[in-house]
C-alpha cells in the first residue's frame, strides 16, 4: 500500500495544495491547542465478542481525525464537535464494528481502488506545483499523524463504502414501472382554485383604545422581552474580492470534467436546477465561489497572525491592524443568539462565537460565512430586558390591530364556508358562489408534491409545512373544498378542481436522475436498517451503549501513542 501511494504521488501531492492553505488559519491560530496530557482508556470493551486493542481503537481514532477533516473542508475535531452531533469515541467504536463485518465478508479493496478514491477526494483540490513534504509537514505532523496513517484511513473508508454497496444492494431494485408510478405520483400536478381572506383589508376598521393596547401588551410581555444580545467588531474579507482569481485558477485546471462528474452525481437536483444547463451552471459557481471562500480564508490566516500576537490583547488591536492593513473595521448592531445579525450573510458558527467572547478574550480564529470570512472581536454584550411600553408603543399597536384583524378574517372565512357548503350542495359552482359573496377568487397555477416555490404566493401562505399549502391541497380530494385554514396573513378555502396529465416529454427526460435518486434512498435506508441491528447488536460491550460517560482521556489528535 505504501509502494502504490509512492508511486502515485506526483499527481497525488500536485492536488493537496488548496487544502492545506484552508486548514492554515486552524493550525496557527492560538486557540487550536493540542492537549497532549490525556490517556486512553485501559479497557477498549469488545465487539460481536472480539477485544478491541488500544491498538485498534487508536487507529480508528486516527481515521476519525482524518475522515472529519474531509467531510468538514479542512478542520479538525475539537471542542465544538459536538455540537454537529459529532461524537469521536462513538463515532470510532462504529468504525471499528463496519470494518470487522467487511472482514467477516471478505471484502477487500485493491491498491488501485485506493489511489483512486484518494484521487476523488482531494480532486476539489486540486493545483500544481506543490512540494510533496508539505502535507505531511503542515497538515498530518501538527496532529500527531503520519503518511501511514493517512494511507490507512484511505484503505479503510474504501472498504467501510465497499461494503455500504454490497449490504444496500437490496435498494437498487426499481422496476420502470414502479418508477413511473413515484414519479407520477411526486410530479402529478393540480388545478386549484382559492380564496384568501387578509388581515390587511380589514385593518382599517379596528380601532385601538389605549385601555386595550395597554391590555395587550400585559398579555405579551413574553413576545416583548428583548434576549440577551452581543454586539462584535468584525473585518469581512469578502469571496466576492476573491472571485476573479479563484475563477482563473480553476480555469488552469480540469474544470470542465469536474462540472461533468459532480453533474452526473446530482443531476438537476443540485440547488433545486431546473435544467441541465442550469445545474452545470450552479455548480461551476459554487466551485468558483469555494475555492473564493478558501483564498479569502488565507487572506484572514495572514491577517491574525499580528492580530493574535499583539500584547496586552484587547479588542482595540483590530482597529490597529486593520489600518495597518487598509481595512475596514465595522460593529454590528445588537443581535440575539437565535437570529444571528441581521446585517450580516453568516451562520452559526458567527453567532455561537461572537456569545462566546469576552473583554478578557475578545478574539477568535476567522469564521466562514456565506459571503466571506470574519475576524471578529468583543464589543458589547446587553442583558436581556423588557423594553417599556411607551418606547415601543407603536409596535404593539401594530400587533393588536393585526390580531385582531386576522380574527376578522377567520370569521369571515367561516361565514363564507358556510354560505359554500350549502350552494355546493345545491350545484352551484364555487366561482359562482365566491361572485355572491363578492369575495375574490384566484385562480391558483398548477402545482405537485416536488413543486419547490410558488413566488406569487409566497408572502400570502407558506407552500410547505404544517398547515401550509400542500398540505392543504393534497388532504383535500378532487373536486371538493378544504375547510377553513387560518394562514399567517388571515384565512383561505381551497377548491381542488381537477388533476393536471403528466408531461410525458418531461418524465421522459427527468426519469434515469429520479430513478438514481430513488436507488440512492432506498440504498441508503437499507444500509442504516443493517447497521441499526448490528450496530445495536455488536457495540453492547463497548462505552458506546452501556450508556457510560466518553472514556476518560480518550486521545484527541496527537494526545497518544501507539
Amino acid at each position: 500500500m505504501f509502494g502504490t501511494i509512492r508511486k502515485h504521488q506526483q499527481w497525488l501531492w500536485a492536488i493537496i495544495i488548496t487544502l492545506t492553505i484552508v486548514s492554515f488559519v486552524i493550525f496557527f491560530s492560538p486557540a487550536q491547542k493540542v492537549n497532549n496530557s490525556r490517556r486512553a482508556p485501559d479497557n477498549y470493551g469488545s465487539i460481536n465478542g472480539q477485544r478491541v486493542s488500544r491498538q485498534d481503537f487508536l487507529e480508528a481514532w486516527r481515521d476519525l481525525d482524518l475522515n472529519y477533516f474531509f467531510r468538514s473542508g479542512g478542520s479538525w475535531p475539537n471542542e465544538n464537535a459536538k455540537k454537529v452531533d459529532f461524537d469521536q469515541q462513538t463515532e470510532s467504536y462504529q468504525w471499528l464494528l463496519l470494518l470487522q463485518k467487511a472482514e467477516q465478508m471478505g471484502i477487500h479493496v485493491s491498491s488501485d481502488m485506493v489511489v483512486q478514491l484518494a484521487k476523488a477526494m482531494l480532486s476539489q483540490f486540486q493545483r500544481a506545483e506543490i512540494n510533496p513534504d508539505i502535507f505531511v509537514q503542515k497538515v498530518l505532523q501538527p496532529h500527531g499523524l503520519r503518511l501511514e496513517d493517512f494511507e490507512r484511513f484511505v484503505r479503510h473508508l474504501a472498504t467501510i463504502q465497499e461494503l455500504s454497496a454490497t449490504v444496500s444492494l437490496s435498494g437498487k431494485l426499481v422496476t420502470p414501472q414502479e418508477a413511473r408510478e413515484l414519479y407520477a405520483r411526486e410530479h402529478e400536478e393540480l388545478a386549484t382554485e382559492a380564496v384568501f381572506f387578509s388581515a390587511s383589508n380589514y385593518l382599517a376598521t379596528v380601532p385601538a383604545p389605549p385601555e386595550a393596547i395597554a391590555l395587550f401588551y400585559t398579555n405579551h410581555l413574553a413576545e416583548y422581552r428583548l434576549p440577551d444580545r452581543v454586539q462584535v467588531k468584525y473585518v469581512n474579507f469578502a469571496v466576492s474580492n476573491f472571485l476573479a482569481k479563484a475563477e482563473a485558477e480553476w480555469l488552469k485546471t480540469n474544470l470542465t470534467e469536474l462540472i461533468e462528474d459532480n453533474f452526473k452525481r446530482f443531476g438537476t437536483n443540485f440547488m433545486h436546477s431546473k435544467t441541465p444547463e442550469e445545474a452545470r451552471a450552479k455548480i461551476r459557481e459554487e466551485l468558483v465561489r469555494v475555492r473564493a471562500l478558501s483564498m479569502a480564508t488565507n487572506s484572514a490566516k495572514e491577517f491574525v497572525g499580528p492580530l493574535f500576537s499583539m500584547e496586552p490583547m484587547k479588542a482595540e488591536n483590530l482597529d490597529v491592524v486593520a489600518r495597518s492593513n487598509g481595512l475596514t473595521v465595522s460593529i454590528t448592531a445588537p443581535f440575539d443568539e437565535r437570529a444571528g445579525p441581521k446585517d450580516l450573510d453568516v451562520g452559526a458558527d458567527f453567532v455561537k462565537t461572537a456569545f462566546s467572547r469576552s473583554a478578557e478574550e475578545p478574539f477568535a480564529p476567522p469564521i466562514g460565512g456565506h459571503d466571506g470570512v470574519y475576524v471578529i472581536a468583543f464589543y458589547k454584550k446587553l442583558p436581556s430586558e423588557i423594553p417599556p411600553l411607551e418606547t415601543i408603543r407603536d409596535r404593539v399597536v401594530a400587533d393588536y390591530k393585526f390580531d385582531q384583524a386576522r380574527f376578522l378574517a377567520t370569521k369571515a372565512a367561516q361565514e363564507f364556508y358556510g354560505k359554500l357548503t350549502n350552494g355546493l350542495a345545491q350545484g352551484k359552482s364555487f366561482a359562482a358562489l365566491a361572485a355572491d359573496a363578492k369575495v375574490k377568487l384566484t385562480e391558483l397555477p398548477p402545482f405537485s408534491p416536488s413543486t419547490r416555490e410558488l413566488p406569487e404566493l409566497e408572502d400570502r401562505i407558506n407552500l410547505d409545512g404544517r398547515g401550509g399549502l400542500k398540505q392543504i391541497v393534497f388532504t383535500t380530494p378532487v373536486g371538493k373544498i378544504s375547510t377553513v385554514h387560518e394562514t399567517g396573513e388571515g384565512a383561505i378555502i381551497v377548491h381542488v378542481k381537477s388533476r393536471l396529465p403528466l408531461d410525458e416529454a418531461k418524465m421522459k427526460t427527468d426519469l434515469p436522475a429520479f430513478i438514481a435518486a430513488v436507488r440512492q434512498s432506498r440504498e441508503n435506508e437499507a444500509f442504516n436498517k443493517w447497521f441499526t441491528t448490528e450496530r445495536d447488536r455488536g457495540l453492547r460491550d463497548t462505552p458506546v451503549l452501556r450508556q457510560q460517560p466518553p472514556a476518560q482521556g480518550a486521545p484527541g489528535p496527537g494526545g497518544a501513542k501507539s
